[in-house]
């Protein structure tokens, strides 16, 4: 591994874990103390769809900041746009740390709370795709998918960091004090984390894919996209849709209706999460490297078939309220998950052409976000708040594994493709593991 490449892959994982971490203790404050902080009177229900939604603004954010930091990303390079979205990412989430509640606000506590969410998403809506290219173009054809995984445990990374300050806050302080101000040590932590960002990213070299088409950059990327390669765009989004459901609805509904419907306290959730945090980081680990010589989209068919079994298991595990089945329930979502994910940080980017590889790589794994992670767990809780049972969430997420199979049907197998300069040709590598004049 070269020394560039090394780079890469270190700020890609760092940084990917910093924006993750923001983004998840926003997830996770959502289920346990935003509705009483920003939406008190609305009683239980209501405060926790309030909560929600805000949480699913940051996520329609996302494909407006995928098309703004694909923009510059695409047009003035890789590096420069992460070191912004970081930037971005950081500073509204310390600022959520300390935004006052309704009680000393009113409803210019919950505004406030919307445009921080909106920055969220945009510094993220950025961030995913841009580490992904970083990776991508620095990674030799035939190791893209192994390169790929440092990107994916980003947000393993992320996620074992911001509930095990949440559970070590929770546990060091009396609900009392936990709900008047400890919820806010996470996020003005994330300043730190923030830095540490910062000085591993500005030692990474640009993209030398990108300094090598300078006479072939866009004039506006993201109508290059959608007038060229918005079907790629639409079934990429098909593809990623599923996992950003069971993810979402594993670490953050999971939490809520846990405590509010099962009467099981956080405390006994997060724990189990960060013991599947660990199985999905492996597990992603071991499908990024494999789809180097089994191919990205035969991978992903597997794992996308195995977590559409998962989500109709996984509730009416949960909703025994015995901890052991309710420890598989959780633990092996996060695995099927990180079974799935693991190959997309190669997949996506070997879908578009260098020249909008940013944009088009970008929106797609955000626009899935939308429906995946905006509006799941909005249904979540209304399918239980209707029929009193959380089992059709499962039918719900199943529905959209069917989509996401039907999907990666309709893609190329992009495994070992050279990535093209400027014309987007991308010639195909033989697997490894095969004989390459067969």
């Amino acid at each position: 591994m070269g020394v560039q490449v090394r780079r890469a892959a270190a700020a890609a994982l760092i940084g990917t874990a910093i924006e993750f971490y923001d983004f998840f203790i926003y997830g996770t404050a959502a289920a346990l103390v935003f509705g009483a902080v920003f939406f008190p009177g609305l009683g239980a229900v209501g405060a926790l769809l309030a909560a929600f939604s805000v949480y699913a603004v940051a996520f329609l954010a996302r494909p407006l900041g995928a098309v703004v930091f694909g923009h510059f990303g695409d047009r003035l390079g890789r590096k420069t746009t992460l070191v912004v979205s970081l930037l971005l990412m950081g500073v509204a989430t310390a600022a959520v740390g300390v935004l006052p509640g309704f009680g000393v606000w009113g409803w210019w506590a919950p505004v406030a709370l919307v445009v921080l969410r909106v920055c969220q998403g945009v510094g993220l809506g950025g961030e995913w795709g841009g580490a992904a290219l970083l990776l991508a173009e620095h990674a030799p054809a035939g190791r893209r998918g192994r390169y790929g995984a440092f990107l994916q445990l980003g947000p393993t990374v992320g996620f074992v960091l911001a509930n095990g300050v949440f559970l070590l806050v929770q546990l060091g302080l009396d609900e009392r004090a936990f709900r008047e101000w400890g919820w806010r040590v996470p996020f003005v932590a994330s300043l730190a984390l923030v830095v540490v960002g910062l000085f591993i990213r500005l030692k990474v070299e640009e993209s030398p894919l990108f300094r090598g088409q300078e006479a072939g950059r866009p004039g506006l990327p993201v109508a290059e996209v959608l007038r060229g390669h918005w079907r790629t765009v639409l079934v990429g989004c098909g593809v990623i849709t599923v996992g950003y459901a069971l993810f979402y609805l594993t670490t953050t509904y999971a939490l809520a209706y846990a405590a509010t419907g099962l009467g099981v306290p956080s405390t006994v959730l997060l724990p189990m999460l960060l013991v599947g945090a660990v199985g999905m980081g492996a597990a992603g680990w071991t499908t990024a490297g494999r789809s180097d010589g089994w191919g990205r989209r035969r991978t992903m068919l597997w794992a996308t078939a195995f977590a559409t079994a998962w989500s109709l298991v996984e509730f009416p595990l949960l909703e025994t309220a015995r901890r052991p089945l309710m420890f598989v329930a959780l633990a092996g979502a996060m695995v099927v998950l990180g079974a799935l994910l693991g190959p997309v940080a190669a997949f996506l980017p070997e879908l578009f052409p260098t020249r909008v590889r940013y944009t088009g790589a970008a929106l797609t794994y955000n626009l899935g976000g939308v429906v995946g992670g905006a509006l799941t767990p909005l249904v979540a809780t209304r399918l239980t708040a209707a029929y009193g049972t959380a089992e059709l969430v499962g039918w719900y997420v199943a529905a959209l594994g069917v989509v996401a199979v039907l999907c990666l049907r309709l893609l190329p197998e992009t495994c070992g493709a050279e990535l093209g300069s400027v014309d987007g040709e991308r010639r195909r590598a033989p697997l490894l593991g095969t004989d390459p004049a067969a």
